[in-house]
């Protein structure tokens, strides 16, 4: 899509669909503009009822009268007082969707909320390509929607041109980033593999300037990275371990090594622990946390980061086999501390295990995880929010903050070392899963257990990682969450 900036009235923009926010307290100077538009429309459709302007509610007015656009889209955005960056990035993506949806291939969004001219069209861009992007990738036929080629964004002549077309330059490096991250989480698991993984990250560093250096099996056998090994060895896809850097930097002396580590199980099915066969297809997306990271990555490097950061992916395939890691196995981490795996299906803190100390090896002093991790915290947080907890108290607060700009909420957990009375093993160091109860946070002890006394900083994306229904701002399908949020804590 190709999106530019204008200051323009919005009765002199040609173009298919005109989008339009709306807020609830009907705001008199809008109407008698959009009303003189419509010969009346506008009001009769508000006084009616038909169109009410409540958050992402719409209403298509073809053919206003004194408009040159052949279409009028009128979009509910609630309170005024409660409008924030992220609701008009919400916005943005309805406009977008709202065109594909009726096969236009210009549209025009009138950005709305008082916002500096840079902020509103960088928001507005991730938010039209949100929208614009559709998870029907595999499709041959019966495709119902059309990629929206144009998108023009008016202000009024107050906004500074070179402002707004550097925030659009922001947006779209965001945007593309959120929807690479996006595909890698809607490929299935035969395309996709941990190699594939790797090779997609080996390209996607060819194009952003990332260096990228991919940790074969021996190599990681030779550290002892057991943990991370074990949950491999039921499938004959070999792991991999990708390592992400951004070349000639260093940090300042007394400066932080932010270490961004993803998930990267590219499918699982729980191992021996194998889970119930319903819904079992959503776990393609199990490498959510580790196609956030890359897609991170890529966008911090083009955009400059305000701190040295670096970033792995530990990726496995977590399959049943004949020599498959069965409970009750005992593997050495690479720390060297020893657990005893009762459920194969608690996969993912295993491979983080090593990554998190391996992380620490290459000098890292932050660390942040992101994994689709527990159940349990869908349970606890439902598919609003993502579950955080850690110890470095500045960047919870920090990510938790943002989510008025990023629209990725964050609620936090507690880490009373009470809770790690339930992962003690009677013949290791520990157990890689402990009972039914607050086994969001049981999983937070355990990956705890590797971070030490470094300080750290874990998300849980399990609830949030998959659009099951789709919205009126995005498809169905990988949401691609987490890039936004790291993306604008490291730049």
């Amino acid at each position: 899509m190709r999106i530019e900036f204008q200051t323009q009235n919005i009765a002199d923009v040609a173009c298919d669909l005109l989008a339009c926010p709306v807020f609830e307290n009907h705001e008199r100077e809008l109407l008698k503009i959009l009303d003189h538009a419509t010969r009346g429309v506008v009001a009769a459709v508000l006084e009616s009822g038909e169109f009410k302007p409540e958050l992402h509610r719409t209403c298509l007015i073809h053919r206003p009268a004194r408009l040159k656009a052949q279409r009028l889209l009128l979009m509910g955005a609630g309170k005024e007082r409660e409008f924030s960056l992220a609701r008009l990035r919400e916005i943005a993506g309805i406009a977008a969707r709202s065109g594909r949806q009726a096969h236009c291939k210009s549209i025009a969004l009138w950005m709305r909320g008082g916002f500096p001219a840079a902020e509103a069209a960088r928001i507005c861009t991730e938010g039209l390509l949100h929208g614009n992007y559709e998870s029907e990738i595999y499709k041959t036929r019966d495709i119902e929607t059309r990629a929206v080629d144009r998108a023009t964004l008016l202000a009024d002549t107050r906004a500074r041109r070179h402002e707004a077309e550097a925030g659009i330059q922001r947006g779209r490096v965001v945007g593309d980033a959120v929807n690479f991250a996006r595909t890698l989480g809607n490929e299935p698991a035969n395309v996709l593999t941990p190699a594939e993984l790797a090779e997609r990250a080996l390209a996607e560093g060819a194009r952003s300037g990332l260096q990228v250096q991919v940790l074969e099996r021996d190599e990681m056998e030779k550290m002892g990275m057991n943990a991370l090994l074990a949950v491999a060895r039921g499938s004959v896809q070999p792991p991999k371990l990708i390592l992400l850097r951004i070349p000639g930097q260093k940090p300042a002396r007394n400066a932080p090594l932010f270490a961004l580590i993803g998930k990267g199980v590219t499918f699982d099915s729980g191992g021996i622990s194998i889970k119930p066969s319903e819904k079992m297809e959503d776990m393609k997306d199990d490498m959510a946390g580790g196609a956030a990271v890359l897609a991170a990555m890529s966008a911090i490097a083009a955009l400059g980061p305000r701190h040295a950061v670096i970033g792995l992916i530990p990726a496995v395939e977590n399959l049943p086999g004949g020599n498959a890691t069965k409970p009750g196995d005992i593997v050495k981490s690479l720390l060297g501390k020893t657990i005893e795996i009762i459920n194969t299906d608690a996969e993912g803190r295993l491979i983080l295990a090593d990554a998190l100390a391996y992380a620490r090896s290459l000098g890292a002093t932050r660390l942040i995880d992101i994994a689709t991790l527990t159940g349990s915290c869908v349970i606890a947080l439902g598919h609003i929010n993502a579950g955080m907890m850690g110890t470095d108290q500045e960047i919870l607060e920090r990510l938790r903050s943002g989510a008025k700009i990023t629209g990725e909420r964050f609620w936090p957990l507690p880490l009373d070392e009470e809770y790690r009375k339930s992962i003690r093993s009677e013949i290791a160091d520990m157990k890689n899963i402990g009972n039914r109860w607050a086994g969001a946070i049981t999983a937070g002890k355990f990956l705890q257990e590797f971070a030490e006394e470094t300080p750290w900083t874990h998300l849980d994306i399990a609830g949030v990682n998959l659009e099951h229904d789709g919205q009126p701002y995005a498809a169905k399908g990988a949401t691609g969450f987490g890039v936004r949020s790291l993306v604008h804590l490291l730049t």
